[in-house]
């Protein structure tokens, strides 16, 4: 059985912003547009957007101190700073962090009795803020996911929040914004992209559509890999287009698949060695790929046929990319295994053979 749900608008194409400045109206007159430190402006995004919602006549004040792998204090605050200004709804502009962010800040704002760390306990008396996403770079597809991934400050560990309130109202994508992004994180974010298309191609619930949505993005998004594997140099504009849709098809997958075990191991290397996400990510997927040639062969014969490469050629390209130099000590390894001793993860489960904490312990060793 299929049972899909992403009630976003999704505008995507050369001047969406710019083209579609109306629909910020239907939100209300004063926004508080959340960013990061650079990438919004740099992008050209943030000017764009401001002069879109001053040409409907739309306030809008800026909370710009979002940061990689988003505290959740930062979100809260901002939650406090949209009320005092305000804000009928919250604008995300960046990155996966910035649109994640302004999930939950659109909880917080509309919540004031809300504690920080309570948002996990998804919990609360009334609905968010509606929320508007712009994206600037090819990753996440957090502009099509109703997920926010938060790094609760009291434990430094990432952990998300999901659910039908977490969804955009609309997401306007604007595939030339990703342009500016540099070589480094242009590989990450694709990294990201790949490895949400892959899990969840492998997971249980990875049927018909999802299917077709995978196995539309795989290539696009490994294509692009090895050109920025052989050339060592960013993408043309053409390639930048193909991440950018590759990156929202990848969404719209693990939107109903989830995510399979490269991602919570992932977390242990971009919280204790600071790694990108996408590049933690894609460190563990030879040991995924591994498992999805046996538990899953069809399939896996199949993705290789997508990539029309063989199996050690994608792993070679993937494992070049993440450029991982760690070496994690058994002991450490086990230390790092803890946060899975009570219970399982979704994403083990759902990994090509599950998974168990043991097993993972013995990943995170290898690698």
């Amino acid at each position: 059985m299929e049972n899909l749900f992403m009630p976003t608008r999704v505008i995507y194409g050369k001047s969406a912003v710019q083209e579609n400045a109306s629909v910020f109206k239907e939100f209300g007159k004063n926004c508080l547009i959340v960013t990061g430190g650079s990438g919004a402006k740099k992008s050209g995004a943030l000017s764009d957007a401001q002069a879109a919602l001053e040409s409907v006549g739309v306030g809008y004040s800026v909370f710009d101190r979002i940061s990689a792998n988003p505290l959740l204090s930062v979100c809260y605050e901002a939650g406090k700073i949209a009320r005092k200004v305000n804000a009928d709804f919250i604008l995300g502009i960046g990155g996966g962090s910035a649109l994640d962010s302004a999930k939950a800040i659109a909880i917080f704002a509309a919540n004031p009795d809300l504690a920080p760390a309570d948002i996990y306990k998804r919990v609360y008396n009334n609905a968010p803020l509606k929320v508007a996403l712009i994206g600037t770079t090819a990753g996440t597809g957090s502009e099509v996911t109703g997920v926010s991934v938060l790094t609760n400050d009291e434990t430094g560990r990432k952990k998300s929040i999901s659910g039908p309130d977490c969804y955009p109202a609309v997401s306007l994508c604007d595939y030339t914004y990703t342009c500016s992004m540099p070589y480094e994180i242009t590989v990450s974010t694709a990294l990201d992209a790949f490895a949400h298309a892959v899990e969840g191609y492998f997971t249980p619930k990875a049927t018909g559509i999802i299917d077709l949505w995978a196995e539309k993005c795989i290539p696009e998004i490994y294509n692009a890999l090895c050109v920025m594997y052989e050339t060592k140099t960013v993408p043309d504009e053409k390639l930048r287009d193909c991440l950018y849709k590759g990156s929202l098809y990848a969404g719209l997958v693990i939107n109903t698949c989830g995510t399979a075990f490269p991602h919570p191991l992932g977390y242990v290397l971009t919280e204790n060695y600071g790694v990108p996400h996408g590049k933690a990510c894609a460190a563990f997927f030879p040991a995924f790929f591994e498992r999805a040639q046996k538990f899953s062969p069809v399939k896996a014969e199949k993705l290789c046929s997508l990539c029309c490469a063989e199996s050690d050629e994608i792993i070679e390209v993937v494992s070049n990319l993440a450029g991982i130099d760690i070496k994690i000590t058994d002991a450490q390894a086990e230390e790092y295994s803890q946060r899975w001793a009570e219970s399982v993860p979704k994403n083990f489960v759902s990994s090509p053979g599950s998974l168990t904490r043991e097993e993972a312990k013995e990943i995170l060793a290898s690698l």
